[in-house]
């Protein structure tokens, strides 16, 4: 799995702006954002501080960050921006030359750190996400007409689950599938999103609304759920586990020759040190070519949507 540079900006202000941090400057390269509370004690690691600001109750000063996503055009602006700005000028710098710039320290300080696909900090935003949004509970804002009407409007509850399949061998390929499931009627729909396009959705129940009552409980929906990924495991191409396991015949293969005089040593104390380490080999090899498919479950939610029969 990768994700372009698009993506990783999304996915970075999504996170800001879901966590109230304060957007100072943004570009199609970068953004230069003050912190949220919330933010900086889920990114910064300073529990010391925070821990320091709860018992005295003053006021926090949060850390601000350039987050940029492309380095290379992000430079290239800094060095143009830096040509274009007018040079020192004064009777000193004739006598004593141009005095050398000092590194702005302290709570005004805005660090830089490049956030692209595989970095540390993307995957802490990730992490922060997973632990804030691992279950929600929303609902679909109905439109203003529908707060006006008589009748109350029919919502149906769904259970939506985001699944990561993990493929590994001595290569390894994930994927998302987010699922979900009608706890009325049971009709699974995958992928959700497509339900759930265009829909604003918010945790504050709507006016003028009623729940349909579920005649699906929900472990029942989560096995359902796991069925339909059991079922859509099993009529996957496994091409890739038949060669990997092909590679793993050939590595062990390997190992095989090369001990196989080896293990005619005739000292027993060497020759036990030899085959264990030999068994340590091959199940070292075995546990990285060895193909292996591992589902788990990332964000799962419970979504009440208007009823469309």
């Amino acid at each position: 799995m990768s994700m372009s540079q698009q993506q990783v900006q999304e996915h970075m202000m999504t996170y800001l702006e879901s966590t109230e941090c304060r957007i100072i400057e943004k570009s199609p390269w970068h953004v230069t954002v003050k912190l949220s509370p919330q933010a900086d004690k889920q990114l910064t690691n300073r529990p010391y501080y925070w821990g320091f600001v709860e018992r005295t109750g003053v006021e926090p000063e949060t850390l601000s960050f350039t987050f940029v996503f492309d380095p290379e055009q992000y430079d290239k602006k800094e060095q143009l921006n830096a040509s274009q700005q007018p040079q020192q000028d004064s009777i000193l710098s004739r006598y004593f030359g141009t005095a050398p710039m000092v590194p702005q320290i302290g709570p005004g300080r805005i660090q830089r750190e490049d956030v692209v696909y595989g970095s540390s900090r993307l995957q802490q935003i990730w992490n922060a996400a997973r632990q804030e949004g691992s279950c929600l509970y929303l609902f679909e804002q109905p439109a203003a007409l529908q707060r006006e009407t008589l009748f109350s409007a029919a919502y149906e509850p769904w259970l939506g689950i985001c699944y990561k399949v993990e493929m590994a061998c001595d290569v390894k390929k994930e994927e998302l599938h987010f699922v979900g499931i009608s706890l009325v009627t049971g009709r699974i729909v995958s992928p959700f999103p497509e339900r759930l396009r265009g829909l604003a959705l918010s945790p504050r129940l709507p006016e003028n609304i009623h729940i349909q009552p579920a005649s699906i409980s929900l472990p029942q929906a989560a096995s359902l759920l796991e069925g339909y990924m059991t079922r859509l495991l099993a009529e996957m191409d496994y091409g890739w586990a038949e060669q990997a396991r092909e590679r793993l015949n050939e590595e062990l293969a390997v190992i095989d020759i090369y001990y196989e005089d080896l293990l005619k040593e005739p000292d027993e104390e060497k020759l036990a040190a030899i085959r264990e380490q030999y068994s340590n080999r091959r199940s070292e090899t075995t546990w990285q070519y060895e193909p292996k498919v591992h589902l788990s479950v990332i964000t799962c939610g419970l979504f009440h949507l208007r009823s469309i029969r």
